[in-house]
């Protein structure tokens, strides 16, 4: 669907938005949500017992689509407001770099947790997160990263009786 915009000589808007950070991961979430809630159509919805295998990943799929439509809404207005300037913005490069970073952390403290337990992994990546994200002091990163696993033991383990990797030292 391509549509000329007043003011803007031969530019079209579609080229515009095509090249949008935000309007291409919104339409690749939509895409997965709908992926998401229909694979999860084959499972069983509800039952006898309550909420079945399908009841998260469904509502899930229907949340990340609906605020995916959202993101690409807000932007599509932005950009036809905004003009050349909303299209121009630089992306931020710095914070693309740290997000793709801690991205990373993240699937090496899920690689290590079979290893080293939930209770290390887990406090490794908020120590990591804390100090590289958030710019924490290590001191402060640490005793915060002791205290959410800890958290987490008190919570899964103790209240809810749900076993959490333990790794080869037992934690």
């Amino acid at each position: 669907m391509l549509r000329w915009l007043p003011g803007r000589g031969t530019r079209r808007v579609s080229r515009d938005i095509w090249r949008n950070g935000d309007v291409l991961s919104a339409a690749v979430l939509v895409a997965l949500g709908v992926y998401i809630a229909t694979e999860a159509g084959n499972w069983v919805y509800y039952s006898d017992d309550g909420p079945g295998p399908a009841f998260f990943p469904v509502w899930y799929g229907i949340a990340m689509v609906v605020l995916s439509l959202v993101l690409l809404v807000t932007t599509v207005v932005r950009l036809r407001q905004g003009g050349e300037q909303a299209a121009a913005e630089a992306p931020d490069w710095e914070g693309i770099r740290r997000a793709l970073i801690t991205w990373a952390a993240f699937a090496v403290c899920a690689l290590l947790m079979k290893w080293l337990g939930f209770m290390i992994a887990f406090a490794m990546l908020a120590f990591f997160i804390i100090t590289y994200v958030f710019r924490q002091p290590p001191v402060m990163a640490g005793v915060a990263a002791v205290a959410t696993a800890l958290g987490f033991y008190l919570v899964f383990p103790l209240a809810l009786s749900v076993a959490l990797p333990t790794g080869v030292f037992g934690f």
